[in-house]
């Protein structure tokens, strides 16, 4: 069993949504309330590769998309351009083998490219193990709102993570579109870790 991760494109909304849709309706990992249309999920993908990092990761040879991770904008305003906030899922099942690790330092290297100095992540109170993933990867917590969100008929919090994945310049420049080149180095790394999980 071989894997690779990638740059997704608009056409993978329908595998992409194959792994997000469990968890918008049976979990509270999501905050959606139901389910996107392909159509608007790949509206949400080539929104976000226009500035910024969206990935997949596959089965192979069947290329089934079986995780994704992207990132997208802390806060609105220009001065929090160079923090992202992060998004990693996996299909049901497939947590605790190794393969989130490499996706998320595939996406954190991929937006340290970028300019960016900041992952932040946002996670349900509840979901412990997302968590403790985070943690062991250099994660802290930030904030916590013990009760912001309502979904299954009760209240839920969420915790904000935080970890540094680059150096802070004094004087930042303004984000940067992703150079192909480099971005290729960091996906064949990535896969070559991937290779050693087979």
């Amino acid at each position: 069993m071989t894997y690779q991760i990638r740059t997704a494109t608009p056409r993978d909304a329908a595998g992409v949504l194959a792994v997000y849709a469990p968890y918008v309706e049976r979990t509270t990992v999501s905050f959606e309330f139901t389910v996107p249309s392909v159509d608007e999920y790949a509206a949400r993908i080539a929104e976000a590769l226009e500035r910024r990092t969206f990935i997949v990761l596959e089965h192979m040879p069947s290329k089934r998309i079986i995780g994704f991770a992207c990132h997208g904008p802390f806060g609105h305003r220009a001065a929090y351009q160079w923090s992202a906030e992060t998004t990693i899922y996996l299909a049901e099942g497939l947590t605790g083998c190794g393969l989130g690790a490499v996706l998320l330092d595939a996406l954190e290297r991929l937006m340290a490219a970028q300019g960016i100095v900041n992952a932040e992540a946002c996670i349900c109170s509840e979901n412990t193990g997302s968590i403790a993933f985070h943690e062991r990867h250099g994660y802290s917590t930030r904030a916590e709102f013990p009760s912001c969100a309502h979904k299954f008929e009760r209240w839920l919090g969420i915790v904000w993570m935080e970890k540094a994945i680059a150096e802070k310049p004094s004087q930042p420049v303004p984000l940067q579109p992703l150079d192909n080149e480099k971005a290729s180095a960091i996906l064949a790394e990535a896969n070559a870790r991937l290779e050693q999980l087979a």
